[in-house]
């Protein structure tokens, strides 16, 4: 740096002053791409941040909670590519997804993301009687279901594209299935049938379909902030502070 120096004190001369200025622009600028870069690779690799928009999870997860998914566990998706990373974990029966919501043609928005619990692997058969949901000929057990209201029996067109997995026994034509009473249906190879835990409350499987392996993002991990309000800023009272930290089971 140049500078001059008179009776000894330092005085620097304004060619010094802007390269010093340049210097710590540079430096500023290249910090924030340093952030900007972990950023992506932490959210595309590691964790991405997720909201409840929706009462479809009640009361496991509620709307304005705010979750930190692993997308570790079961392997990241390298962007661009049908390329996966390892994982150190397989998708079960139980687990709570993040995935990419399949239209009914089996092609991907972009957005939203859905968040599901998976009930039927590849290969299970799947049926529901009067809202009990039965895997392989046994009832299975869902402690964190929640009804909401009465049995609905009424036919739904959405429902058609049932037909196609049902087992041989199945009258084709004579299926009309409804919310609380279908199947039993056969899930497919790298497929998944995830429901909502508010199950009279739910757009699942059960009206678009199976969820393919690879529409899998992540699991959620824990809810690291909780809200009442619609808004931006909550209230303090508005906070639901008993609930933030809660590990996502």
């Amino acid at each position: 740096m140049k500078r001059a120096e008179k009776k000894g004190k330092t005085r620097y001369t304004r060619a010094s002053v802007e390269s010093s200025l340049k210097r710590g622009a540079w430096e500023w600028a290249k910090s924030i791409a340093v952030a900007f870069v972990l950023f992506i690779v932490i959210r595309t690799f590691l964790v991405q941040a997720f909201k409840i928009p929706t009462g479809s999870m009640e009361d496991t997860l509620l709307i304005g909670d705010f979750l930190l998914v692993n997308k570790v566990v079961y392997g990241a998706q390298i962007p661009g590519t049908g390329y996966r990373l390892p994982g150190f974990s397989e998708i079960e029966r139980g687990d709570i997804v993040v995935f990419v919501y399949p239209d009914p043609y089996n092609e991907y928005e972009p957005d939203p993301d859905y968040v599901k619990r998976v009930v039927g692997m590849p290969g299970d058969t799947l049926s529901m009687r009067n809202k009990v949901l039965s895997v392989n000929g046994r009832t299975l057990r869902e402690p964190y279901v929640r009804y909401v209201d009465g049995l609905d029996d009424q036919y739904r067109p959405q429902f058609a594209w049932q037909r196609e997995f049902l087992k041989s026994e199945v009258d084709y034509d004579g299926y009309r299935p409804s919310r609380d009473n279908w199947g039993p249906i056969v899930v497919p190879p790298a497929g998944y049938f995830v429901m909502g835990d508010n199950r009279d409350n739910s757009a699942d499987s059960r009206y678009w379909g199976f969820v393919p392996q690879e529409a899998i993002k992540g699991q959620p991990l824990i809810v690291y902030f909780s809200k009442e309000s619609a808004g931006p800023i909550p209230w303090i009272d508005e906070i639901r502070f008993g609930r933030i930290g809660d590990l996502i089971r």
